[in-house]
């Protein structure tokens, strides 16, 4: 099956929520313990939209169904971290096709490539094999763990940071 890439739009905002808070609601992989509003993914979109933004949001559809997204945001409020980025990626837990988290990433990285930033930032809830993996494939390296820093359905959550260079400056 095709799967189609296009930006986010607030269009989105109902789908990219019913995905989001399932992992919300079933999973360590975000740390979020309660589901978003529609208000509040809406108003997290308009940060992709905004003229000048260098932030991404990418959506895959299949068959105009979100089978996932990917995208980047600020690291850190403080300014000195503007070089910096953090990135993720989600795919629909009922059944995304295989390989669209990879299509997702090589999307947000080109269009990272038109911008400034110069390092990326990938945290990922621990155990999670296939993220890694996916990481890795895209150049991250890892750098570091912090042992039991969440909690989350009674059970202490450890995470594990990735960094990737986005420039060769």
């Amino acid at each position: 099956m095709t799967i189609t890439l296009r930006p986010g739009k607030t269009e989105d905002a109902e789908a990219l929520n019913h995905l989001y808070n399932w992992y919300v609601a079933h999973s360590s992989i975000t740390f979020d313990i309660e589901p978003w509003s529609l208000p509040r993914r809406e108003q997290w979109i308009q940060t992709f939209t905004e003229p000048g933004s260098r932030y991404h949001l990418i959506v895959a559809l299949q068959q105009e169904k979100l089978a996932g997204f990917a995208c980047n945001g600020r690291f850190r409020p403080k300014a000195a971290y503007n070089s910096s980025t953090e990135v993720t990626v989600y795919t629909a837990p009922e059944g995304a096709p295989k390989g669209a988290g990879t299509l997702l990433y090589k999307a947000l990285f080109q269009a990272l490539a038109d911008t400034d930033l110069h390092r990326a930032y990938a945290i990922i809830a621990l155990p999670n094999d296939a993220s890694i993996r996916l990481h890795r494939k895209f150049g991250f390296r890892e750098v570091g763990t912090l042992d039991q820093v969440g909690t989350k359905f009674s059970e202490r959550v450890s995470v594990t940071w990735f960094e990737k260079a986005l420039d060769q400056s």
